[in-house]
């Protein structure tokens, strides 16, 4: 169904919803200065796309008056890029929570000029429920319809949108015409999650078990508008894997060939993966079929390009994610096939497809990015020099700290070899040496399982580090073992962050 067919009929069945249909521009007046807005969006999809840009016109007139006009930011994840930077560049951010990806934002944040909380994606809904960042005053949410009896049918992400929905003292409705009716089954939007102490397990011992229902509700009282729209989600950028990433993508699917011959995972579907955003996750979703694998299964916050192909070739037979972060490629495969992605995809809230008890019990296999390790296996996956902000580290915590296996992947240089992503202590750590099992660069695979500190810096320096690095990381560690006192884990404190101080007034990390 095209764009044309899709806008012939209406999505709003509810009467007394469609009573509310008004513009953008009108929408946004009923945002206050100092709201707290909580959007819909994961990975871009989803983002409303109307409220939003009429919203930074405002305050971008109020501005021109000489008043201040900012408000609090909730989402889901990071949202489009157009959405962030289109309120980023009228100051309209004073808060930002919890994943942002666009430039104009993290330049404001790392000047100090606009705060940011990052935090585990899983915990977002509880912290709102408990109040941490005061009353969610209005919510704008994109949906693909409304129901007769006024529930609201799911786009292309969930995120946070069951909570927005459920807290939110004004609620603001984009009905996108784009998202092709025949998503509508997709999700499962559960409603039994309890603060403590009246939690109860979540019944998910497969992938593919349904908890939920496939809509939102609303409480129509709060709907103060509803706009209709009709424009595509942003398409993720993806390009094809580079030798880097292959050779990564190489070195996982030989890990995994090992585990299975020693017996740890199963022959022919492994263990539930989730992957993180980007193009050597991607990579290595996409060399998968190399190992002849069938009917696989993946958990996870997002589904990419390689996973529709990975179903589409039958080697993975259900995908669960709250988001599906695609290239335009990948959007029309989505749209063009909808009928049959339906039937092997699964969208849930953020908080269950994150949740740490359904990725203990399914053991899942996660793969994440990382901008840097140190020789003991510390992650870093935030803070380039240990002080700027880059994203924000979304869902890798909550699946590492819980997976089977915990695996964090990057190449071993950056900046045309002027930055090693192995160096001797981390000066940010976002996921400590006992969350970290294996880490992977194009240079090699270290398996860190079972090894003390000691021997554990040698197989990462040995297996990953860059050779131009090597020498300098070996030379770091035999001091720091020869040194009296050297402990249990040794280091040179006056030394640790020499790599980041030399880039920090040279521009590399090499002498």
């Amino acid at each position: 169904m095209d764009a044309k067919e899709r806008t012939a009929v209406s999505r709003i069945k509810s009467t007394a919803l469609a009573a509310k249909v008004t513009s953008a521009t009108d929408a946004a007046a009923v945002i206050r200065p100092g709201d707290t807005v909580a959007i819909s969006g994961f990975a871009s999809a989803g983002t409303p796309k109307a409220v939003i840009p009429a919203l930074a016109e405002r305050i971008h007139e109020v501005r021109g008056q000489g008043a201040n006009f900012t408000i609090n930011l909730l989402t889901g994840a990071s949202v489009s890029s157009e959405t962030e930077r289109a309120l980023a560049e009228v100051d309209g951010i004073a808060l930002r929570m919890p994943y942002q990806s666009e430039p104009t934002a993290r330049r404001k944040i790392n000047e100090g000029r606009m705060d940011y909380v990052d935090i585990h994606l899983s915990h977002v809904a509880q912290q709102v429920w408990e109040g941490y960042y005061g009353n969610v005053d209005v919510a704008i949410v994109e949906v693909a319809g409304i129901t007769e009896t006024g529930d609201l049918i799911p786009a292309a992400s969930i995120g946070n949108n069951k909570t927005w929905l459920d807290v939110a003292d004004r609620i603001i409705l984009e009905v996108n015409s784009w998202v092709p009716s025949a998503m509508e089954g997709m999700h499962d939007v559960y409603y039994g999650t309890a603060l403590p102490p009246n939690r109860t397990p979540l019944n998910i011992t497969h992938v593919a078990d349904r908890i939920g229902q496939p809509t939102f509700r609303v409480d129509p009282a709060k709907v103060v508008a509803v706009v209709e729209t009709n424009v595509a989600d942003s398409a993720s950028t993806l390009t094809d894997p580079d030798d880097v990433s292959l050779a990564i993508a190489g070195h996982v699917l030989d890990f995994f060939e090992h585990e299975v011959k020693a017996g740890r995972l199963p022959a022919d579907t492994l263990l539930p993966l989730q992957a993180g955003i980007g193009n050597v996750a991607n990579a290595v979703l996409g060399g998968l079929d190399r190992g002849g694998y069938r009917n696989m299964t993946c958990y996870s916050e997002v589904i990419q390009d390689s996973m529709l192909r990975l179903i589409k070739d039958g080697a993975v037979a259900h995908a669960s994610a709250t988001s599906l972060a695609l290239s335009e490629k990948g959007l029309a495969e989505l749209t063009d096939n909808i009928d049959f992605y339906r039937k092997h995809i699964t969208l849930r809230p953020q908080e269950i497809s994150n949740h740490p008890e359904v990725v203990r019990r399914l053991g899942i296999i996660a793969m994440n990015g990382m901008l840097e390790a140190d020789i003991y296996g510390n992650v870093n996956s935030t803070h380039v020099m240990g002080t700027k902000i880059m994203n924000g580290i979304g869902g890798s915590g909550d699946f590492a700290r819980n997976g089977y296996l915990s695996l964090f992947l990057s190449p071993s240089t950056a900046k045309g070899g002027a930055i090693s992503s192995i160096v001797p202590m981390v000066p940010h750590v976002d996921h400590t040496e006992h969350d970290v099992q294996v880490l992977v660069t194009e240079q090699g695979l270290a398996d860190l399982r079972g090894l003390s500190p000691r021997k554990r810096s040698r197989v990462i320096v040995d297996r990953c580090a860059h050779p131009d690095y090597r020498a300098l990381l070996h030379d770091y560690l035999s001091r720091a073992e020869a040194h009296p006192g050297a402990g249990h884990t040794p280091h040179l404190l006056g030394e640790g962050f020499s790599f980041h101080e030399r880039f920090n007034a040279t521009g590399s990390m090499l002498p």
